[in-house]
C-alpha cells in the first residue's frame, strides 16, 4: 500500500473508498463467473461453498466497520454465528441455512452502503482501530484473502473454465542458480506500516548467518527430476511426519498433475495442459518442499532468511518495504492480483529483483519456509486474538511472498501467511537455501 502516513484525512478517505471498491469488484468477478448452482455447491471438503465466503466478507465488514467503528445498529445479527469461521468447519458449512446468492449479494450491498456512509464521518485518528484507517485496511485485506481462497476453490471445481486472464511475461534463463546473502543484522517486521497486521509487528533486530538462496523458486522441470529420481519413494528425503503424510495421502506428484505417457499434464482452472517446464512448481505441501530440498542437498530457508533476502538493502543498511524498494507493486514488479492465472516463468520481473539478486520473492507462488508460525518479541494481539495468536505454534508453517492470486493490498515484505504443512490446494511453491561450506562465499 502507498505510504498512508503522508496522506491527509480526505485523501486517506478517498484511498479507502477506492480500495474497498476495487476489492469488491474482484469478489464480484469470482462469484459472477459461475451460476447459482456452482455458488452453493461445495467443490471440495477443504473449502467452503463460494456463497459462504461471499456472505462472510460482508459479515466481517458489518461487525468491524458498521457496528464497531460506526456504532450503527446491526444489519443481520441473526447470521453472526453462521459466518463465524471458528464456529463451523468448512466441511460442514453446506449444511447450514446460509444466505442464497441473491440474498448474500443484497446483504453485501446494504452493508457497503452503510460503510461508505460512515467513512465520510469517521475520524482517522484518536483510536487505534481507526488510526490511519486501520480497520478499513484490515477489512480490505480480509476480503482480498477470501478472494484468494475463492480463487483456490475455482481451481478445485469441475467443469469448463469460468475465469480467464492474459499469460504472464516471459522469464529469463541466464541467471545464476543462487545468490549469496552475507551474515549480519537486519530489521525484521514493522512498527510503521499503517495497515500491517499484528503478527508482522513489532520491528526488531535479527542476526542471520550467511546463506545461499535460490535465485528463483524451484521450477516444474526441477521438481520433475526429483520425481523421476524416485524422490517420492525414497525415505532418505522425508521427515518422519512427511513420510506418514506421503503414505496416507498416496503422494506421487504435485496436486493437479496427471501422468500422460511420458509427459506430465496438469489441470488449471478448467484447462488441461502440459506442465510448463519453466514455471515455479505450485500446489506442493511443506513436506514435499522439504523432501525436494533434502534431495537437492539443500534445505528450506528460515523465515528470517527469507525476509532478509527480500528486504535488506546493504547499500543503505535498512529494510525496504518490498524487494525493489518502498513503492507499491506494479504489474512490472510482480505477478499479483489474479492478473495472470498462473505463475510467471522463472526469472521474470527483473524490476522486482531484490538487492541480493533474488527474483520473484513477491508474487507467483507462496514460498514455504522451515519456520513455525510464532510471535515476534513484543507481540500484542490486535484487534482480536483469533487473527494470529490462536494459530501460533508448531502446527503451522510460515509461507512468505504471496502468489499470483494474492492482491497487492495483502502482500508486502513483512506479510506472514501460515498453514498446515499438509496443505496442497493453496498456491504454494518454494525455493531452497543452503549454508555455505567453510571459506565459500
Amino acid at each position: 500500500m502507498k505510504d498512508l502516513q503522508e496522506l491527509g484525512t480526505e485523501d486517506l478517505r478517498e484511498h479507502v473508498a477506492a480500495e474497498l471498491a476495487r476489492t469488491r469488484r474482484r469478489s464480484a468477478q469470482l462469484t459472477d463467473a459461475v451460476d447459482d448452482e456452482d455458488l452453493v455447491k461445495q467443490h471440495s471438503p477443504l473449502m467452503s461453498p463460494l456463497v459462504w465466503d461471499l456472505a462472510h466478507v460482508g459479515s466481517q465488514e458489518e461487525l468491524w466497520l458498521v457496528r464497531d467503528v460506526g456504532g450503527r445498529e446491526p444489519v443481520r445479527p441473526d447470521i453472526d454465528d453462521l459466518y463465524d469461521a471458528f464456529q463451523h468447519r468448512r466441511a460442514d458449512r453446506p449444511e447450514l441455512p446460509l444466505l442464497g446468492p441473491t440474498e448474500a449479494r443484497q446483504y453485501l450491498s446494504t452493508v457497503r452502503d452503510k460503510v461508505f456512509d460512515l467513512l465520510d464521518e469517521t475520524p482517522m485518528e484518536g483510536r487505534r482501530l481507526v488510526d490511519r484507517a486501520f480497520a478499513f485496511g484490515m477489512i480490505v485485506q480480509h476480503e482480498q484473502q477470501h478472494d484468494e481462497t475463492m480463487l483456490a476453490t475455482h481451481q478445485l471445481r469441475d467443469g469448463p473454465p469460468a475465469l480467464d486472464a492474459e499469460p504472464p511475461p516471459p522469464g529469463e534463463t541466464a541467471l545464476p542458480s543462487e545468490v549469496y546473502v552475507p551474515a549480519g543484522h537486519f530489521t525484521m517486521g514493522t512498527s510503521t506500516e499503517a495497515w500491517a497486521l499484528d503478527n508482522e509487528r513489532p520491528a526488531h533486530e535479527v542476526h542471520v548467518e550467511a546463506f545461499h538462496l535460490d535465485t528463483t523458486p524451484v521450477t516444474n522441470a526441477e521438481f520433475a527430476r526429483f520425481i523421476d529420481a524416485g524422490g517420492y519413494h525414497d525415505p532418505r528425503w522425508w521427515s518422519e511426519a512427511g513420510q506418514r503424510y506421503r503414505h496416507k495421502a498416496s503422494l506421487e506428484a504435485p496436486r493437479f498433475w496427471i501422468r500422460d505417457g511420458g509427459r506430465w499434464m496438469r489441470s488449471r482452472f478448467g484447462h488441461v495442459e502440459e506442465v510448463p517446464c519453466d514455471e515455479p512448481v505450485v500446489h506442493v505441501s511443506f513436506y514435499e518442499a522439504e523432501a525436494y530440498a533434502a534431495w537437492a542437498g539443500k534445505r528450506l530457508p528460515t523465515e528470517q532468511e527469507w525476509e532478509k533476502a527480500a528486504r535488506f538493502d546493504p547499500a543503505t543498511g535498512r529494510s525496504r518495504r518490498y524487494p525493489w524498494g518502498d513503492e507499491d507493486p506494479t504489474p512490472d514488479h510482480a505477478n499479483l492480483g489474479q492478473s495472470h492465472l498462473q505463475p510467471a516463468p522463472a526469472g521474470a520481473y527483473p524490476l522486482g529483483e531484490a538487492p541480493c539478486g533474488a527474483r520473484q520473492l513477491i508474487g507467483d507462488v507462496w514460498e514455504w519456509t522451515s519456520s513455525d508460525f510464532l510471535p515476534y518479541p513484543g507481540f500484542a494481539a490486535f484487534p482480536y486474538r483469533e487473527y494470529s495468536e490462536v494459530f501460533f505454534g508448531a502446527d503451522h508453517k510460515v509461507l512468505r511472498g504471496g502468489s499470483f492470486g494474492t492482491d497487492r493490498a495483502a502482500c508486502r515484505g513483512t506479510f506472514r501467511n501460515w498453514d498446515f504443512p499438509i496443505r496442497r490446494q493453496i498456491f504454494a511453491g518454494f525455493r531452497c537455501a543452503r549454508t555455505p561450506i567453510p571459506d565459500e562465499r
